[in-house]
């Protein structure tokens, strides 16, 4: 059976607090640094399922540092280092309280509201007559409200501006950065014959009030990619696509009868299907990257973390 890293007891010299979120553990530290620890917890449907998936905190870990580093001269980013496979170590940021979601194909939380009837989502219209994968005529961004408990919210770029969520100056700044980092994500997945379906990026401001791009930049978790071969072919004759994300563990939660919604409760997750699940966090690396995965030792993943943190800091 693998090990699992569901959380971390750690203490530094010059920590000021620890932060729990749903797959991450944040120390801030008095220098303006945080370390970011990904954990193999994973999240659907804003709820925290209750097994561990073998290697997804490294998978996660490692897609994102390549990605923040392949990204920078679009945006500055947090990252300073990665001394551990599931670590990164940047910069104290004011993050703003809102994910910019841009999507290009009609997929996921869109495709269901689309069906529900709804030709407007963020403020944004769709036209009719759109199959569930097609590609949207142009990509459309449609902001989602952070919540640290609960769901988070569709929201309007009308009404993040008009409820001084966000400033509209600040607001324009990142809806260029998010086509921006989207046409290079788009372009990334591309050459590794993939389709970059939608995403979500993050952002903050340093201490001294530069934007920088933080949490995670196109892993599987914030990012739904299609396979490109037979994708035409696929939409054609109507046959789901073939894709790498984590909306296949949604699909198989809705099968189980959970979506998140009150009353209903999380079905068991077997080692198996855990395994599984790692296998495809695994493949999605592999693709993405254009290299094989090695496996970090998990006999004691914290022990790991703390002895190579310990060397950094």
């Amino acid at each position: 059976m693998n090990k699992t890293l569901l959380s971390t007891d750690l203490k530094f010299k010059n920590q000021i607090s620890k932060y729990s979120g749903k797959v991450r553990e944040i120390y801030k530290l008095e220098n303006d640094k945080l370390i970011m620890i990904s954990t193999d917890k994973i999240s659907a449907f804003d709820f925290v399922l209750p097994k561990g998936i073998p290697y997804k905190g490294q998978v996660l870990n490692q897609i994102a540092s390549r990605m923040m580093s392949l990204t920078s001269d679009i945006v500055p980013n947090w990252i300073l280092n990665s001394p551990d496979p599931n670590v990164s170590i940047g910069l104290n940021c004011n993050p703003f309280k809102i994910e910019m979601v841009i999507r290009g194909y009609l997929a996921g939380h869109a495709a269901r509201e689309y069906f529900k009837g709804k030709r407007s989502i963020c403020g944004v219209k769709l036209p009719d007559g759109l199959k569930e994968n097609d590609k949207l005529p142009f990509p459309i961004i449609t902001p989602a409200t952070k919540a640290d408990q609960g769901h988070d919210e569709d929201i309007s770029k009308e009404d993040i501006i008009n409820k001084s969520i966000i400033s509209e100056s600040d607001y324009r700044i990142l809806e260029d950065f998010t086509y921006k980092l989207f046409e290079r994500g788009t372009k990334l997945a591309s050459n590794q014959n993939l389709i970059l379906v939608d995403t979500k990026y993050e952002f903050g401001k340093t201490i001294d009030g530069r934007i920088v791009l933080i949490d995670e930049v196109h892993t599987p978790d914030s990012s739904r990619y299609f396979y490109e071969e037979g994708y035409k072919e696929r939409q054609k004759n109507q046959i789901p696509q073939k894709q790498l994300s984590k909306e296949f563990v949604r699909e198989w939660l809705i099968l189980n009868n959970f979506q998140g919604l009150e009353g209903q409760t999380i079905p068991e997750i077997s080692y198996e299907y855990a395994n599984q699940v790692s296998d495809r966090y695994i493949e999605l690396y592999e693709i993405i990257m254009g290299e094989p995965f090695v496996k970090e030792n998990t006999n004691d993943i914290e022990g790991r973390i703390r002895n190579n943190l310990s060397a950094y800091l």
